[in-house]
């Protein structure tokens, strides 16, 4: 490209604009419709915090290749455990509890209710006499009408009890009904639920790479107190790089997923052969290192090109992630 068509900021008169704007379309400015510009990208993943808990320890250092279910960094346990620890309790207690309602009621319960049954028996037997022989001096108003009413209420409620106690032993020689049992079963299955899912949370403090790659940040320090969620351990995993392009509008009926490219990196004379994996459906403006001439009010479709391995020399998991990259089709 030559000086006159370079991009810069002048100022020029009004007179001067038309020249200009001449020698710009004479000496062609503007890059090959069938070049696309975009960066060299690598697939990141985040291990985010799962409590907000001191980060105890960090195993691991920006830069190095881990593999998958290697130890990245360990937060602080001491609340967790507790924690877990009462929900095991409580999960014995529900336990206890169930066995409990299986077995049913002792023998020496059912002899206790079978005593209260006969001693209520033999206080309404008593009640009941004592009525029988005050009526009749009632009758013959020896007695006041009040002494024979109260003796009366007294012979009812000894009655009742006697039921009540008879129905309290046919239910302990019944024994525990299913639905209890069943109620007990929950209950202990909801306990063992919360205990398993509070041991997942005791195990997830002790973060681990999810997939081989490479530490590409540690957002956070020892002694750091993150946030639920905060990405504590960024990573780059793949095999390979690959190349992210803004394909220009003229591109995008040309270029379709799966077709071959060729990308050249930025200070690099080496060719690169990938292929489109994938195009995004809506377009977006063109960024700003993207733009040419009247590229300016285009749109764009983002693009991913998959690199093709270079073989038992392959240098691409070498290769930086941002590095600028222009593809051609």
């Amino acid at each position: 490209m030559s000086a006159v068509c370079s991009p810069r900021w002048i100022r020029v008169s009004a007179r001067r604009a038309p020249l200009l704007l001449a020698l710009a379309l004479l000496c062609g400015c503007g890059r090959d419709e069938a070049t696309a510009l975009g960066t060299l990208e690598w697939d990141r993943i985040t291990v985010p915090a799962p409590a907000a808990e001191v980060i105890a320890s960090i195993q691991v250092r920006e830069g190095q290749q881990v593999a998958a279910g290697a130890p990245l960094m360990q937060l602080e346990t001491t609340r967790t455990a507790a924690q877990l620890a009462a929900l095991q309790a409580q999960s014995a207690q529900a336990g206890q509890a169930l066995l409990e309602l299986e077995h049913g009621p002792r023998n020496e319960d059912i002899e206790q209710a079978r005593a209260t049954l006969a001693a209520a028996r033999a206080q309404a037997a008593d009640a009941s006499a004592y009525l029988a022989r005050l009526q009749p001096l009632g009758r013959q108003q020896l007695v006041a009408a009040a002494d024979v009413d109260r003796a009366r209420a007294a012979a009812g409620n000894a009655q009742g009890a006697v039921r009540a106690a008879e129905q309290g032993l046919l239910a302990l020689e019944h024994g525990t009904r299913v639905e209890q049992v069943g109620q007990g079963q929950a209950a202990l299955q909801a306990a063992q639920a919360q205990v398993a899912a509070q041991t997942v949370a005791l195990d997830k403090l002790a973060l681990v790479a999810p997939r081989a790659g490479r530490i590409d940040a540690l957002p956070y320090r020892q002694g750091d107190q993150a946030p639920v969620g905060a990405p504590l351990v960024v990573m780059l995993v793949g095999d390979h790089p690959y190349a992210r392009v803004y394909l220009p509008e003229p591109l995008r009926l040309r270029v379709k997923v799966g077709q071959v490219a060729q990308v050249t990196l930025q200070g690099d004379e080496r060719s690169l052969r990938g292929r489109i994996r994938s195009i995004r459906s809506d377009p977006g403006f063109n960024p700003y290192y993207a733009l040419s001439g009247e590229d300016v009010s285009r749109l764009s479709w983002l693009a991913e090109i998959e690199l093709e391995s270079q073989g038992a020399n392959d240098a691409l998991a070498d290769l930086p992630s941002g590095m600028p990259v222009q593809v051609t089709f």
